[in-house]
């Protein structure tokens, strides 16, 4: 008698949902919770051992917790059985719609990702990318945010970031700073040398490995080219690089040095007889011919 009605129960429908297939669904639901929650612990061991950025891994997890509990709620449903075919069907043509509208901002996502994971720089390096420098403010999915060296922000997609050559300045710890500059024909190269020396050593948090070094490097119309090498830290080049600039110029002028700079001179020719008053001006009427006043 008992079994009867136990089996009577079981039987016994919801609409078109017998409680037998609720209890069925229930036990499935509890089991496909308990497999998520293994799953998500077995993710987050992975992910925790591997290299990539925190933020990337946070991503990562959320994308996998929301399709497993995609996959629970279509085994659920399944086991109600509820015909499946045609939402799959419909969250297919959904998730392409989406994926077309969104092109822009799924590539960008894709390129926050690809920042991200392979750090080609981090908050607070100065960067040069898509024509754009400056010092790297925030990264986020979609935009890199730059301040430049005149106070602007510039959000700069990830897309064209992840896609162009880009430039970090700060990430080796140290920068090349380079004067190039020319000084008369007259003057000895020792003399210009040992004048670039002194404004070297006059020059505040130049680093002494690498050396400095000065070096010849050509020979123009008006004078010889001396470059001046010398590296800083990157969190000082900009200090190093207009100080050495301003030395360079007083040890020339201490040591004599002349920079040659282009000059034009200019002859005023006039006719013998204008006598001591100068040459008499010349004009030009509208046919080009020459008149003299």
């Amino acid at each position: 008698m008992g079994n009867f009605d136990v089996g009577k129960l079981l039987s016994a429908s919801v609409g078109k949902v017998s409680v037998g297939d609720i209890l069925t669904a229930l036990i499935v639901l509890v089991v496909c919770l308990m497999a998520v929650r293994l799953l998500m612990k077995l993710a987050r061991r992975l992910l925790s051992a591997s290299k990539l950025d925190g933020r990337v891994q946070k991503y990562l997890l959320s994308g996998v917790r929301l399709v497993l509990y995609l996959l629970s709620a279509i085994i659920v449903m399944e086991s109600l059985n509820v015909d499946m075919t045609s939402l799959v069907a419909l969250l297919s043509v959904a998730s392409l719609g989406v994926t077309l509208a969104a092109e822009d901002v799924l590539a960008n996502v894709a390129g926050g990702l690809v920042i991200l994971s392979a750090h080609p720089f981090a908050i607070g390096d100065y960067i040069e990318a898509s024509g754009t420098s400056g010092t790297v403010e925030e990264i986020t999915l979609n935009y890199t945010k730059l301040v430049t060296p005149d106070g602007l922000l510039v959000m700069l997609p990830n897309k064209s970031l992840a896609d162009s050559q880009m430039t970090n300045y700060t990430i080796l710890g140290r920068r090349r700073v380079a004067w190039t500059l020319s000084a008369s024909y007259d003057a000895p190269t020792e003399t210009v040398k040992e004048a670039c020396r002194r404004a070297l050593a006059a020059t505040e948090n130049v680093l002494e490995d690498p050396a400095p070094a000065v070096r010849l490097s050509a020979y123009g119309e008006s004078g010889i080219e001396y470059t001046v090498y010398c590296w800083a830290a990157a969190e000082d080049y900009w200090e190093v690089h207009f100080a050495l600039a301003e030395n360079l110029r007083a040890a020339f002028g201490e040591a004599g040095v002349e920079i040659p700079y282009n000059k034009l001179d200019v002859h005023i020719l006039g006719d013998s007889g204008c006598g001591a008053g100068g040459p008499s001006p010349e004009r030009r009427d509208r046919g080009g011919t020459e008149k003299a006043d």
